[in-house]
């Protein structure tokens, strides 16, 4: 049996932080009973899409500002394709983006994709073949690997990357909610 191991390397930069800037409730009209999970979701103003969610850097570098237009300084450089980042705030052209480390900014939104990718946390997490930890061992990924997200059950999520794929226990990567199920 043949193991990949998975190696990227991380975002680098200095930031100063700055509170994220948090909208209003939307109350939105259901046909279904809602969980408490969606009574308590914000929307965006923007988009209408809701916040937070997960995107991923588009390029293989973006700018973090300090507020949301091209004259507020630079606080961090995001410089990995792929890095998947939180938004927890829109302003026009602007998304509000955090990292595993709560370091962000303001970034342009053609920056980002909608292409939803995870930060491997745990080192050396096993890639399983179902998910289960009693299945076989597909590869290895490192801390900070950054997988392609597939689905996602109760508590394992589907990822590729390397040309390997597999399962790992949300507890090992960030980039997805606990309660976030994706078929």
């Amino acid at each position: 049996m043949t193991v990949s191991i998975l190696s990227f390397g991380m975002a680098t930069g200095a930031a100063a932080q700055q509170a994220p800037v948090r909208q209003g409730n939307i109350v939105l009209a259901q046909a279904a009973p809602a969980t408490d999970a969606q009574r308590n979701q914000q929307r965006g103003p923007v988009t209408n899409l809701p916040l937070p969610r997960y995107v991923s850097l588009k390029g293989n570098e973006g700018n973090a500002r300090r507020g949301p237009s091209l004259s507020h300084r630079i606080d961090w450089v995001f410089r990995h394709a792929g890095m998947p980042l939180r938004v927890v705030a829109e302003f026009g052209h602007w998304r509000r983006v955090e990292d595993k480390d709560g370091a962000g900014g303001w970034v342009h939104y053609a920056l980002l994709s909608g292409v939803r990718t995870t930060l491997v946390t745990q080192d050396m997490a096993e890639l399983h073949t179902r998910a289960n930890a009693d299945s076989d061992v597909v590869a290895r990924a490192e801390a900070g690997a950054i997988l392609r997200l597939d689905e996602c059950t109760r508590d394992w999520c589907s990822v590729s990357g390397g040309g390997e794929r597999g399962w790992l226990p949300k507890t090992a990567i960030w980039g997805v909610d606990p309660d976030e199920i994706r078929e």
